[in-house]
């Protein structure tokens, strides 16, 4: 076993490596940026070594600087992580180089699962099943739309050296392809350095499922069971369970054998999955007609691994480190158990209401549910971050993972639906009621799974009212009073507790949801008694009922309209973040005299969403636009985000430049309407 090692990489992977080498006893040296001086990950290592700016391409990609930080540190082998370094043939060839031991597989390997077409040529000779399609060298743009025409449509673009869904577009129809096509390349350019592409038939409700393989260097390869991981957005996974739901037996072992062909078809030592395309001829209740086809090789470790390290009980970097040190395999096939179903939940900072997009800020609150025991446990959040960080533009949005196991695929389902809930997070939009929405929703309940989920149901998971309303509200104002009476203290003329000398005392709040304006009607009784009515702007009651609040430990036990529970509120100015049993919300508290005057508009300009860089604009000063139509492209936390139109109007002026960063609410363009 090595002595030390050097973590290439930062956040929650960079901790999670460390918490193992320091149970086995090896000491870690961590690299970082300088967005990320005061992280996590630099604390839990032994030790820490500056390498570049903050960007990825001046720190966490500068291989050169990490090989020295080891040979500086004395570390005997370098652990890549996921993302950045890991799937970089040059990379682990120049560690070799220095006499390092990369932790992944061979350079070989790594070249020949890295590029997609080149990859699919060597499963179809190794006899693995392939989608039909298209992974030729030549690259026409011509060339590329005839193969795409005679596939059928719909087709999939793909860029041949991608991963994590960058470079990939669905085309519906062939008018649609060249432009889909030139933003593909352009996003696989900019996140590979590399824009070929493949062109593949696109499979109907497909799920997505990959198998967990590991090989070592005395010959040995086995396969750790598989993941589900078809809830996806933008091609990005959000949930991941394993076992798969519905798989039968003869379905897993094929797969399995499958898997295990494909790693031993490019001499694979380590841990790496080998993803495939599952289709469902039969629909969600015919398992035993499910084809499977191979997809690609992700040639380190996946996000989703605790998943698997929850069923099999095995710690799987622990094995990396192992089979990296010269050991053989710590089971054999016929020796690797799966016990109970576990889920994966991937907290991210972005806004599932607009369109996932984004977003960056400081984690004024982060609370998190409370954990079990490392490798099993029934609730584990693996993270990189800490309540008062701030989450950047420079690298990805994924903020923590949650993992939860149970005996059954209904209890782990309770279970995450109960950690989600424990989950509070303020200062940033986040997905974490969404998760719940979707671990709540029907199709995933009833394992429904397709890669088309989100899409499907998204009639019940956005746009509409998603926790009680008026139970939040309701909630806001306790926390208000109860602010109101710790500040009044022990003066009772300074009391805002609605005494007077006679009649009674009513109190009216100007509340806003989402943009919906609300009205709340509190009336003060005898002997400190309140009721409380909710109202819609227009008048319409949503609730009404005597309201009484008491301090807990856990928060305020509320009582109001015959509810009874324990609520969480966090004030930010304003606002008051509320988190019930129902799910969380934010509700602003308005004082009406404040905001007198505000305009309710600022029609004719188009702000930056987030802080990122501009990539182009699609048009030019005095152009007639329409709603919809796009107008700039923005790249950001290493996504490409398109900016449309809000309504009709001719462009007037463009204030930045392609290639500058811009802060996010920067006036991008002008539009006379």
């Amino acid at each position: 076993m090595f002595q030390k090692i050097l973590i290439a990489n930062r956040g929650e992977i960079a901790c999670r490596v460390a918490a193992t080498a320091r149970r086995l006893g090896v000491k870690t040296v961590a690299v970082y940026s300088d967005a990320d001086a005061q992280a996590p990950h630099v604390a839990v290592c032994d030790e820490a070594v500056h390498i570049g700016g903050s960007a990825p391409k001046d720190s966490y990609l500068r291989w050169e600087r990490i090989i020295e930080a080891a040979r500086q540190t004395g570390a005997q082998a370098i652990h890549p992580g996921y993302g950045f370094l890991s799937e970089n043939e040059d990379f682990a060839q120049a560690c070799a180089a220095a006499g390092l031991v990369f932790i992944g597989p061979p350079a070989s390997a790594i070249s020949a699962m890295g590029l997609k077409a080149e990859s699919k040529r060597l499963m179809a000779q190794a006899g693995v099943p392939l989608v039909p399609g298209y992974q030729g060298v030549e690259q026409d743009p011509q060339l590329l739309q005839r193969e795409a025409d005679a596939i059928g449509y719909p087709v999939l673009i793909k860029a041949s050296a991608g991963g994590g869904g960058k470079g990939m577009r669905r085309v519906e129809k062939s008018e649609d392809f060249a432009a889909a096509l030139a933003s593909c390349q352009r996003e696989a350019s900019n996140s590979f350095g590399n824009d070929a592409v493949l062109v593949e038939k696109y499979v109907q409700r497909p799920r997505h499922i990959e198998i967990q393989v590991f090989g070592d260097t005395h010959g040995n390869c086995i396969y750790l069971f598989e993941r589900d991981c078809s809830v996806q957005r933008r091609h990005q996974k959000v949930l991941e369970e394993a076992p798969a739901p519905g798989m039968t037996e003869a379905l897993r072992r094929r797969m399995g054998q499958a898997a295990v062909a494909a790693a031993q078809a490019v001499g694979y030592v380590g841990a790496g999955t080998v993803e495939f395309i599952v289709e469902q001829p039969g629909g969600y209740e015919a398992p035993e007609q499910m084809k499977f086809y191979f997809m690609e090789m992700n040639t380190r470790l996946q996000v989703e691994h605790p998943v698997t390290e929850a069923i099999t009980g095995q710690d799987l970097v622990e094995w990396q480190l192992r089979v990296a040190s010269g050991e053989p395999l710590p089971l054999a096939q016929a020796d690797v158990r799966c016990s109970g179903h576990a889920i994966e939940a991937r907290i991210c900072a972005e806004n599932p209401e607009n369109q996932f997009l984004p977003a960056t800020g400081t984690l004024a609150v982060y609370r998190k549910p409370v954990c079990s025991s490392f490798a099993r446990g029934a609730v584990r959040v693996d993270d990189g971050v800490c309540e008062g960080d701030a989450i950047s533009p420079f690298y990805d949005s994924m903020i923590a993972k949650l993992i939860v196991h149970g005996a059954t695929r209904a209890e782990a389902l309770a279970r995450l639906d109960a950690a989600l809930a424990q989950t509070h997070i303020v200062g940033l939009a986040t997905n974490v009621q969404f998760l719940r929405q979707v671990v709540q929703s029907p199709s995933f309940a009833q394992a429904q799974l397709d890669t088309a989920l989100i899409e499907r149901e998204a009639a019940q998971l956005f746009g509409q009212e998603r926790v009680g309303l008026a139970l939040a509200a309701a909630a806001a104002i306790a926390q208000q009073l109860h602010d109101e009476q710790a500040q009044a203290g022990a003066d009772p003329f300074s009391q805002r507790d609605g005494w007077q000398s006679h009649g009674l005392m009513q109190r009216r709040l100007a509340l806003d949801w989402d943009g919906q304006a609300l009205v709340a009607l509190l009336r003060y009784g005898r002997g400190g008694a309140l009721h409380l009515s909710v109202a819609g702007a227009d008048g319409a009651p949503l609730a009404a009922g005597p309201l009484a609040f008491a301090p807990q430990a856990a928060g305020l036990q509320l009582t109001f309209a015959g509810q009874r529970c324990t609520v969480q509120v966090y004030a930010e100015g304003e606002r008051r973040h509320v988190f019930t049993p129902q799910g969380a919300t934010c509700i602003t508290v308005r004082d009406p005299l404040a905001h007198a005057g505000e305009a309710a508009t600022e029609g004719g300009r188009l702000t930056a969403p987030m802080p990122g860089k501009l990539l182009s604009f699609a048009v030019q000063p005095g152009q007639a636009v329409r709603p919809g139509q796009v107008l700039a492209v923005m790249e950001a936390m290493k996504m490409e985000h398109s900016i449309c139109a809000p309504q009709a109007g001719v462009v007037a002026e463009l204030l930045y430049a392609p290639g500058e960063q811009v802060p996010e609410g920067a006036e991008l363009l002008r539009l006379q309407t």
